[in-house]
């Protein structure tokens, strides 16, 4: 029986003891020069008289090695077949030994009787790689220490050309036949790192280097002798029949290798040590799986499969989204990721140059690299990652002027659009950009062939947030820093909308209030005695959060201001549009069909339509709130105020949930109706300029034009819950807005004294029952009531009628007397 060309019988003199000795990676080897261990002269190797003898072919005292005598291999097969040619009487056939204690070999019998005792036959290759000579040179020679069935290779990477430097012929080798070939004839022969191997395949001679291998992992049980060193530090390996053997093209060698339809490329692009959550990236997993399903995955399979589906690679990748987010870390680790060369990292102003042609031939010099080696590897040539920051400064639109209106803008484009997709096409290039303003680049550097993955980077939901969280207090808490007060999952449900950088800010605004806390009383940069008992705990964070305010969030202090006084339940009527109102907001959570909901709220002026769509917003707990008013858009220009209108809703996409509030939309548009049958048409944003109504009304047509197409096709798949408020329901009408709003809802203003009296009541305007009660009472007695008899209607907006109460307390002994005047004022 043979076992990897080693008989059964052999095998015994290659166990070891259980442990073998350290020093090396291959097991101590003895030292045989030493005295103690000096072997015979080459004359008396020859089996003694009555010794005894293994195989009946040479003694066991030979068997154990010693010095030897460097010749050249007897004869051109021996030279193939990568073996230490040895003397029958040496050693057996099939011995795996190391020479000089370096360099592992198998040995073979010489077949040609041309070896003496002593001697051994190395072929030029051999001689060349282990540094040695025929002049005289004695290496030592000595069993490997480790059982074969202990390092048989998993894996084995083999470069491989022509023996002969320059040939060059017309046939492509298949590698899976290559394989074949390579296991039938070295099957059972150890291979270490670097070493050189000579074999013959269709008739040429090949020369391979041992580039990488690793060793097939054994259970304890399956191992034959002493537990072998880590895979990880062996650097030699026995070829068996299911070893893995990749071959890939020498970089100065003509060599043609088809590629493999069912073995993936030697040179890989992901990393075979890559982990993911190594990159140090939370709450982007999702898109990590799409980036590599759509970019990578025709990188790792076999590239013959490859071929035959008739694809090419993909070329670029756009990385887009808010600030913060995590595009340029994102770019940065998939270069880390993917096994290829340095990434080049260039922001987008550095390419433009004020010199005629300069930036052009800074484009030019990017890809020069990747096509110098193409040319001269092909496929085999290894991936050039180019990552472009802040692309839209370089890739406009071609015809907006980029560039100062010289042109140089245009040229950019048109130059990285041939480089990516012209005529002479590169596949071993993966250009990603990064960009904030996805709809500023331009259309043709996006479409397939070029930057056709498009990835939106969006901010991190809940479990993302956590993510990013962990990442940056990690040192915190395996350093004991953090105080067990911090809920980390608290602080991701508390961090709605906050971008990666946003967390990261605030963890750094949370570690300040902590080293507050530890500042000498009086002084400025004196640090108190028990520094080292600083902990950052949960009121820490608390601060932070109050601090650190996420760009696309809830615009606290609008809200704040515009609620101030609260919602006052007078009448039935407010109650109904509180409830109408949350169940427009739950639609907009949970309804498949309809994402995006647009409420209008009417009434006369002061009726606190502004305060009710204010307080709808806050109470449906979306995490980006932004209310648009005219006053914020004073002295704007009607292109300034589209652009900010746009901006606001370009942002709402950017948040799973939004809530927009269009404050009195009337004033936006510029159109305010004063009395019946007179309108005039101001432009609110200049004021007091009166224009015509021909001009202006032209100006309010385009402008509310514009925004009825704002509303209407924004957010796909995004929520979004518009809220506008109106005093002046019949513009809509005049400008043909009607269909713009799902739903419309009537604000009605206090219209009984029973209304009057129970916001006098909430607001504790008066000391007793008894003074309110009176107070009523003399407004009825001044002809004030709810009925058709009554001399004067009430009428007037809980706004009017907040301001008349707070007027008639600062004379608190002529209250009644003071809301009577007032009543009396209002004309009503």
């Amino acid at each position: 029986m043979r076992i990897f060309g080693v008989r059964a019988e052999q095998i015994m003199i290659m166990e070891q003891p259980a442990e073998p000795p350290p020093n090396s990676a291959y097991g101590r080897i003895p030292d045989y020069n030493s005295p103690s261990r000096s072997p015979a002269p080459p004359q008396d190797r020859r089996p003694a008289p009555g010794q005894r003898v293994i195989n009946d072919k040479f003694p066991t005292s030979q068997s154990q090695g010693g010095s030897f005598g460097v010749v050249e291999c007897p004869s051109p097969t021996l030279a193939l077949s990568n073996c230490l040619i040895v003397h029958p009487g040496d050693f057996p056939q099939g011995l795996h030994v190391v020479l000089n204690n370096k360099f592992p070999l198998t040995t073979k019998h010489d077949n040609t009787g041309k070896l003496l005792p002593g001697q051994i036959g190395v072929s030029s290759s051999q001689r060349q790689w282990m540094s040695l000579s025929l002049m005289g040179d004695q290496v030592s020679i000595s069993p490997l220490k480790i059982h074969p069935a202990d390092i048989y290779l998993a894996a084995l990477d083999l470069e491989v050309g022509f023996w002969k430097r320059g040939l060059e012929i017309a046939e492509q080798f298949s590698p899976e036949e290559m394989v074949n070939t390579f296991i039938r004839a070295f099957n059972g022969l150890i291979f270490s790192i670097d070493q050189p191997l000579v074999f013959e395949f269709h008739g040429q001679n090949l020369k391979a280097i041992v580039k990488s291998l690793g060793i097939l992992e054994l259970s304890a049980g399956q191992r034959k002798g002493a537990a072998p060193p880590p895979a990880r530090s062996m650097n030699m390996g026995v070829v068996m029949d299911k070893t893995d053997v990749n071959f890939f093209k020498a970089p100065d060698s003509k060599i043609k290798i088809k590629s493999s339809s069912k073995r993936a490329p030697a040179n890989a692009i992901i990393a075979p040590n890559f982990k993911f959550e190594d990159m140090g990236i939370g709450g982007l997993d999702s898109e990590f799986g799409t980036i590599f399903r759509r970019a990578f995955a025709s990188r790792v399979f076999p590239p013959g499969l490859v071929e035959k589906l008739g694809i090419q690679h993909v070329k670029g990748i756009l990385l887009f989204g808010p600030p913060g987010t995590g595009k340029t870390l994102m770019a940065r680790q998939i270069g880390k990721m993917l096994n290829a060369r340095e990434p080049k990292i260039v922001n987008g102003p550095e390419i433009l140059n004020k010199y005629v042609g300069a930036s052009e031939e800074n484009i030019r010099k990017l890809f020069a690299e990747a096509e110098q080696e193409y040319k001269a590897k092909g496929d085999e040539s290894g991936l050039h990652i180019i990552i472009f920051d802040e692309l839209d400064a370089i890739c406009k639109q071609r015809g907006s002027g980029a560039g100062g209106g010289t042109g140089v803008g245009d040229s950019v484009v048109n130059q990285l659009l041939s480089k990516m997709d012209g005529v002479d096409q590169l596949n071993n290039i993966l250009l990603i950009g990064m960009t904030n303003r996805l709809d500023m680049i331009d259309e043709a550097l996006l479409r397939p062939g070029r930057l056709e993955v498009h990835m939106e980077i969006s901010l991190p939901d809940e479990h993302g947030r956590l993510q990013i969280l962990n990442i940056h207090t990690a040192k915190m808490r395996s350093n004991n820093i953090m105080d067990g007060s911090v809920n980390l999952p608290e602080l991701a449900a508390l961090t709605k909308n906050f971008s990666g950088a946003e967390i990261a800010g605030l963890v750094k605004s949370a570690t300040s209030f902590a080293f507050n806390r530890h500042v000498k009383v009086g002084t400025m940069a004196g640090i108190s005695d028990d520094v080292d008992q600083l902990r950052i705990n949960r009121e820490d964070f608390l601060h932070a959060l109050d601090e650190v305010q996420p760009a696309f969030g809830v615009s606290e202090e609008e809200l704040t201001t515009v609620i101030q006084n609260g919602i006052y339940h007078f009448s039935s009527d407010i109650e109904r549009i509180l409830h109408d109102s949350r169940l427009l907001v739950e639609q907009v959570k949970s309804s498949t069909r309809t994402r995006r909901v647009s409420l209008l709220l009417y009434g006369p002026p002061g009726s606190g339509k502004t305060a009710l769509a204010a307080t709808i917003a806050k109470e449906s707990g979306f995490p980006f709130i932004k209310l648009i008013s005219a006053e914020t858009m004073v002295g704007f220009s009607d292109s300034q105020q589209v652009s900010a209108i746009n901006k606001v809703f370009a942002d709402s996409y950017k948040s799973p949930l939004s809530v927009i509030v269009l404050d009195n939309i009337e004033r936006l548009l510029g159109k305010v109706e004063f009395i019946p049958r007179r309108s005039v048409d101001l432009n609110f944003f200049n004021k007091g300029t009166v224009g015509s109504a021909s001009t202006d009304s032209t100006k309010g047509r385009l402008f509310y034009r514009r925004l009825k197409e704002t509303l209407i096709p924004w957010v796909q798949e995004r929520r979004l819950l518009i809220i506008a408020t109106t005093s002046i329901r019949a513009t809509f009408d005049d400008f043909q807005l009607s269909d713009v709003f799902e739903a419309e809802i009537y604000v009605p203003p206090v219209v009984s004294l029973s209304s009057v009296d129970f916001v006098f009541k909430a607001v504790q305007l008066f000391d007793s029952d008894s003074d309110r009660i009176n107070a009523i009472r003399k407004l009825q007695e001044a002809g004030f009531g709810d009925d058709d008899n009554s001399r004067k209607k009430v009428q007037l907006g809980i706004k009017k009628l907040l301001s008349i109460i707070e007027m008639a307390r600062q004379e608190p002994e002529e209250i009644t007397h003071r809301l009577i005047m007032a009543f009396i004022g209002l004309g009503m």
